[in-house]
């Protein structure tokens, strides 16, 4: 993967594998905490309430994913000294699609969305649930307890689709969710820790960095289809065209698909 950009030109400043375990670490025990710990100890009646256990769920997580953003903005500034928009830009990869060969900005490079966004939608809509299935056939005792998936209650069932009429609050609790699990996961895995594992995992990074962003689902190992999208198509595309954007762009597809559901269930139109 020629480039004249290549991290090789400064291997110097690459992560050793101790570095990059802890920086996986720092992102993944607080959500594996909030989510096995945390939420169970606040919801001793969260099947009995299955809409504020939902909302208790979401409202930690968030807060997991706020850290994380926290987490990378400190690590750049640590790295760089400032937290300048144009040093942001640089460490992150927050560029336009550079050629693989040349490592020069190709605007036909950011056609890779269209396939990318096709795979992670079909993923979501169509074969993830099979998937997902299968998984848990196999890993049965990675099956989500009774009232860990927000999912799940909160649309389990008509009546708790109206008691989610008019709750503008979890709305913008969902939308600001929504926005940090870009910011949290993509800034930190594909933003600070893919740049910086070449070293390590040599041309092999991307799979080393989509298996950590997998495993790092300690909050919902019942979610396979973190491990597919992590690799294919957010870390395979941003390492290839050194482009965190295409990563972003696709992840952000979620935010397009859900916030519309959750706004149809709040304004009563499920």
């Amino acid at each position: 993967m020629a480039s004249n950009v290549s991290s090789r030109e400064v291997g110097a400043k690459q992560y050793s594998l101790a570095k990059i375990l802890t920086i996986w670490a720092a992102a993944a025990l607080p959500m594996g905490i909030l989510g096995w710990v945390v939420y169970p100890a606040l919801t001793p009646d969260r099947v009995a309430d299955p809409l504020g256990a939902g909302v208790t769920r979401t409202a930690l997580m968030t807060v997991g994913l706020v850290w994380q953003f926290v987490l990378a903005m400190f690590i750049v500034y640590r790295e760089e000294g400032n937290l300048h928009w144009t040093t942001i830009r640089r460490r992150l990869w927050l560029n336009a699609p550079l050629d693989p060969k040349t490592g020069e900005p190709r605007r036909r490079l950011w056609l890779w969305l269209i396939p990318l966004v096709g795979v992670f939608v079909l993923g979501m809509l169509v074969y993830g649930q099979v998937l997902n299935n299968l998984w848990l056939r196999i890993f049965p005792f990675l099956a989500p307890p009774p009232g860990f998936n927000p999912m799940d209650l909160l649309f389990a069932s008509p009546e708790l689709q109206a008691q989610l009429v008019g709750a503008w609050g979890f709305y913008g609790l969902f939308l600001i969710l929504a926005v940090f699990n870009i910011l949290g996961e993509e800034f930190l895995f594909r933003g600070v820790l893919l740049p910086k594992m070449e070293g390590v995992f040599g041309k092999w990074d991307w799979v080393a960095n989509g298996a950590l962003f997998a495993v790092y689902h300690l909050h919902e190992p019942w979610f396979w289809l973190a491990y597919l999208d992590g690799i294919i198509t957010f870390a395979l595309p941003a390492r290839r065209f050194r482009s965190t954007w295409l990563a972003i762009i696709v992840h952000s597809v979620q935010i397009v698909i859900f916030a519309p559901m959750i706004l149809m269930a709040v304004l009563g139109l499920m």
